[in-house]
């Protein structure tokens, strides 16, 4: 049987790194492949939704702005946070943030990023959604281990977009994210600028995700736990954030391992999507629910003017699991007029339709699919086989444009895609065009079972090897990952 720490050893032994002790052996959680909480873990005390305000996540400052770049210095490191209210809370974090912290920067401005490790644990760090050389993408083997600092280089050749970065250590991504590993990289242009959108105070990332505590306010880890119950926004659970009686950007990130998100407002009023995983839609899209799966993003206008001060409006969720649990994520209080000079154009940017893009030269059939018979060691596949860092899975020419048909082969099991270094298009969803919301660039896409979604993809970022995988982490520690050449 190949599990999760087997496969972990032999991959740190060819780095040259010691295996080392698990993470949850310090934290007192269940920690093997397929492992489940054992009966005996307590559940953490219920906490009232709306009790606790939801932070702002922290907003970097270079170290350095010579030489025309910004230079960044990391500590991944252990630290505790007020998760639930009046308990400390062991967390994995970058430079002691939970939530973790934002990095601003702009297209053609390169960005550096040291980080220094430590923890007692290899790590690496991937920068979701960004093209960079393969040297600065984080590859699961890509590790430097406990003491050592890495540097990482991101060109920022690529338009805006709402992108963030996280651990991908092999076979321990899992994990570390949901520990706290992941923060935002908020890149940004002039096409971006020139809008009149909500901008400042009013510009606010939101990281939701879900989680499971024990009765001692610990946070649970089983690879494939559906129990994780508990809703935090920005670190918080179900926190409420006070808003003034005007326009908002927020920037959503679904940062959970496996949940899906259907997000909605209480009221019925419908979202105003603005952009998606590779930036800004070309226009706008309104939209009753809005559904993200883990490692998507979309940015949302909500307009509060519309709502007199003292109203108190629910983001409600009405995806997978319990409604009493799940189905509220945040509240939105107004407590404050305020001038409103945003607006939302009715264009945002230009982006090719879908028969102006190069034309593609292959098109591959992708197959995901993974044990759901119950097994204690589910295993994960890609085109029906497991994560080999050795192989090779496929090799496209540089420059040109492919055609990928993604399938999920399940029957009950719901799976993402998500490819490092480019950004794709949606052309077919289940043979039907893609909907507004997913028509612009994506890097992460939902498969939902028995479904093939089809996608055109141009490589002409750089050369070098680069992964494709399911985002829903748990899955792709399993092995549903696969490693592509570009030369």
């Amino acid at each position: 049987m190949v599990t999760r720490r087997s496969v972990l050893g032999g991959a740190l032994a060819t780095a040259g790194l010691p295996l080392l002790a698990p993470l949850a052996a310090s934290a007192g959680t269940a920690h093997a492949a397929g492992a489940r909480p054992s009966p005996g873990t307590g559940e953490a005390r219920r906490v009232a939704p709306f009790t606790t305000a939801m932070p702002v996540p922290a907003v970097l400052s270079p170290a350095s702005t010579a030489g025309g770049q910004d230079l960044y210095e990391l500590t991944i490191r252990r630290a505790t946070a007020e998760i639930l209210p009046g308990t400390a809370t062991d967390v994995l974090t970058y430079d002691g943030h939970f939530p973790g912290p934002v990095i601003h920067a702009r297209s053609g401005r390169p960005v550096v990023v040291v980080h220094h490790n430590r923890l007692d644990m290899p790590v690496t760090v991937h920068l979701h959604g960004a093209s960079v050389p393969p040297e600065g993408d984080g590859n699961p083997m890509d590790v430097f281990g406990p003491g050592a600092s890495r540097t990482y280089v991101y060109p920022n050749g690529q338009p805006h977009a709402s992108l963030w970065f996280h651990d991908h250590t092999h076979h321990m991504e899992s994990e570390h994210v949901y520990r706290g590993l992941s923060g935002s990289y908020l890149l940004t242009d002039d096409i971006e600028q020139n809008l009149p959108l909500p901008t400042g105070e009013y510009d606010v990332p939101i990281t939701i995700r879900d989680a499971r505590f024990d009765e001692h306010g610990r946070l649970v880890y089983a690879m494939g736990d559906r129990n994780r119950t508990t809703i935090l926004a920005n670190g918080r659970v179900t926190p409420y954030f006070e808003v003034a009686a005007r326009k908002y950007r927020f920037r959503l990130l679904n940062g959970s391992n496996l949940r899906f998100f259907s997000l909605r407002l209480a009221d019925g009023t419908p979202l105003t999507q603005i952009a998606s995983d590779g930036g800004l839609l070309e226009r706008p899209v309104t939209v009753p629910v809005l559904t993200l799966t883990p490692g998507e993003r979309a940015d949302v206008v909500v307009d509060f003017s519309r709502y007199p001060v003292g109203t108190r409006l629910v983001l409600a969720n009405s995806g997978p699991g319990p409604a009493d649990r799940v189905g509220q994520v945040l509240r939105f209080d107004v407590v404050r007029t305020a001038e409103d000079p945003s607006d939302v154009p009715a264009v945002l940017r230009a982006l090719p339709a879908a028969a102006d893009l190069p034309p593609a030269t292959v098109t591959r059939d992708i197959v995901l699919s993974m044990d759901e018979d119950g097994r204690p060691d589910p295993r994960a596949f890609l085109n029906g086989q497991m994560y080999d860092p050795a192989r090779i899975d496929t090799t496209v020419a540089f420059g040109t444009s492919e055609i990928w048909n993604v399938t999920n082969t399940n029957t009950r099991t719901p799976h993402n895609f998500h490819m490092h270094l480019v950004q794709f298009r949606i052309l077919e969803r289940g043979g039907r065009p893609a909907a507004p919301g997913e028509a612009g660039l994506k890097d992460t896409v939902r498969v939902s079972p028995g479904e093939t979604v089809r996608l055109h993809v141009t490589f002409d970022g750089y050369r070098g090897d680069y992964l494709y995988h399911c985002h829903m982490l748990d899955h792709s520690a399993m092995g549903m990952m696969a490693t592509l050449r570009v030369r």
